[in-house]
């Protein structure tokens, strides 16, 4: 059986996220390509460019256990290329998410207040 013929829950053991950043990430990745802000081919390109360049830098990926890392590096590049954000803008949201998972208790969900941003 080839495995174009198997059906996705039986080619991949788990959920398809390990964690719901990489959910939330995917689905603004879908949700702005289908906005018209970039098209799917700028998207791979940019994306296989993330990929390279963490190889580059010696960045091992077997397994592919940082493969939502490069593809929220693809997002921001993208992000910033396009005018939607700056980067100085991604970085203070960045460490806003930060300070609000270090002072969220265990088990209660991260909310960023009104202040953070």
């Amino acid at each position: 059986m080839s495995p174009a013929s198997l059906r996705a829950d039986e080619r991949h053991e788990g959920p398809p996220f390990a964690e719901p950043w990489q959910a939330q990430a995917f689905a603004l990745a879908v949700q702005l390509a289908d906005a018209g802000h970039f098209t799917w081919r700028e998207w791979t390109e940019t994306l296989a460019g993330a990929i390279a360049a963490a190889g580059a830098r010696g960045e091992d990926d077997e397994g592919g256990a940082r493969y939502y890392e490069r593809w929220l590096e693809a997002l921001e590049h993208l992000v910033v290329a396009k005018g939607l954000a700056e980067r100085a803008e991604l970085g203070a949201l960045r460490d806003a998410w930060a300070d609000a998972y270090h002072r969220t208790p265990h088990g209660r969900p991260v909310v960023l207040d009104s202040d953070d941003a």
